[in-house]
């Protein structure tokens, strides 16, 4: 809470202390269906007109955490990066050209008021990028199994006690995720970048894989926030495209640890095979994009 100046941290202290905000077992799906409802109007609402006044928030011994969802900001940046990635007609599918002006009109407008640019959270559709699982251990998983809205479930590995922090306030849910400390993960990535340089270089061409410029990326944006922060990896909506067995096996980041451990120690066969099993299991639920 102390990294927000005033009148914000005020303003946050509050609404942590607000019986009416999202608990954190239903934040994600109310974000979820306020974003659906906005986009299957007609015509669709890209961008809400004003920024979100909600956040995700922790709790953890005597510190009191808030992420903002900063809804608009994201739509932005969600819109602009939709239309970079696809012809003007298919996304004129999607949103009528003078809306779509419209919308990059007013983000113009917000960049040239010199207000920032940089997200408190970062969002992939269809999987988890693999540089994502460089910050983070293993000890620092949190596995809840259920079914969504019943209130009933069990949480498998870390037991809800995430990176020595004390115990999380989260209910159960159904969930796979992590959170580290903020020193914990700028240490992590910043000890694997040169090593991933070294042996799979800067390479961007394929988004999907690993590389070191899009490691430094996430160093860079992780070097944005106060070093007394809270990193967290979540599984958002992906944990419903897949099965519990397939959530209890997902080892995502032991085995990023142990590819860059190889990598480290020039060990290719090992690195070779855990990476091989990181893109076995990310492929399929990627594919799911185009399915029809």
């Amino acid at each position: 809470m102390t990294a927000f100046p005033e009148p914000a941290r005020t303003l946050w202290t509050v609404y942590a202390d607000s019986r009416r905000r999202p608990r954190r077992t239903h934040a994600l799906g109310v974000e979820h269906r306020e974003a659906a409802l906005r986009l299957t109007g007609s015509p669709p609402e890209v961008v809400p007109e004003r920024e979100s006044r909600d956040a995700y928030v922790r709790r953890l011994e005597d510190m009191i955490y808030v992420c903002p969802w900063e809804t608009r900001l994201r739509s932005w940046l969600a819109f602009e990066r939709f239309r970079n990635e696809h012809a003007a007609g298919v996304a004129a599918a999607f949103v009528p050209p003078p809306l779509s002006e419209r919308v990059m009109g007013d983000f113009e407008q917000w960049k040239r008021s010199g207000r920032t640019l940089r997200p408190h959270i970062l969002t992939s559709t269809w999987h988890v990028p693999l540089d994502w699982f460089v910050p983070f251990a293993r000890g620092e998983r949190c596995l809840t199994l259920g079914t969504p809205g019943t209130g009933y479930g069990r949480t498998d590995d870390a037991s809800e006690e995430h990176a020595g922090h004390g115990p999380a306030t989260a209910a159960p849910t159904r969930t796979l995720s992590y959170v580290t400390s903020m020193g914990e993960a700028r240490r992590r990535v910043a000890a694997a970048l040169p090593v991933v340089r070294e042996n799979l270089g800067d390479g961007t061409e394929e988004v999907y894989l690993l590389s070191a410029g899009r490691l430094e990326t996430l160093g860079r944006w992780l070097g944005e926030f106060h070093p007394r922060g809270l990193v967290e990896l979540d599984y958002g909506g992906l944990v419903h495209l897949l099965d519990d067995e397939s959530l209890r096996t997902d080892e995502s980041v032991a085995e990023m640890t142990v590819a860059i451990t190889g990598m480290e120690r020039g060990e290719a066969e090992l690195t070779v095979a855990m990476y091989k099993r990181l893109l076995a299991r990310w492929r399929p639920i990627r594919a799911l994009e185009s399915a029809n």
